[in-house]
């Protein structure tokens, strides 16, 4: 789980300096993160904590933090990157309709260290995601969850 503390010492580790612009993004994080948002919208929030920041200080410490593991970066075809903080397995829930993002706690875990162990596969990063509609939309359609069925792009 990410805390403040952990995220500051991370980076004092890494021998980076913790600026108010870097101290209201991970605020936002923080308070914001289940949200997965997206840089603009991280912006607009960390803005109201430090007068000083700038869009592209924002987009420069959100890359950085990923590139240090403190977040993940998720890219979508057609829309704007979002922002994850969760960094423990689970599977992202996605809304087509909407684009809300929900965590889902991965009910059997993997060990990524076994699977790279037995297949000698190298794993630099792993994302599961499932694509649908949320309670609220598939509300909006007149339809309910069970009467929908699962379709996957590779059956």
């Amino acid at each position: 789980m990410m805390t403040k503390e952990s995220i500051i010492q991370n980076l004092k580790e890494r021998g980076l300096r913790i600026t108010p612009q870097r101290l209201a993004i991970i605020e936002v994080l923080l308070e914001k993160g289940h949200l997965h948002p997206g840089a603009y919208f991280i912006y607009k929030e960390a803005k109201k904590k430090s007068r000083s920041l700038s869009l592209s200080t924002t987009y420069a410490t959100i890359n950085e933090f990923s590139r240090y593991g403190i977040i993940k970066t998720l890219q979508f075809e057609g829309v704007e990157n979002r922002c994850e903080g969760n960094l423990d397995e689970h599977i992202n829930l996605i809304c087509e309709q909407c684009r809300k993002i929900i965590d889902y706690e991965v009910p059997i875990y993997v060990n990524q260290r076994d699977v790279a162990k037995k297949t000698g596969f190298i794993i630099t990063n792993n994302r599961l995601e499932y694509y649908g509609y949320c309670r609220d939309c598939s509300k909006d359609k007149g339809r309910s969850i069970a009467d929908r069925k699962p379709r996957s792009k590779y059956l």
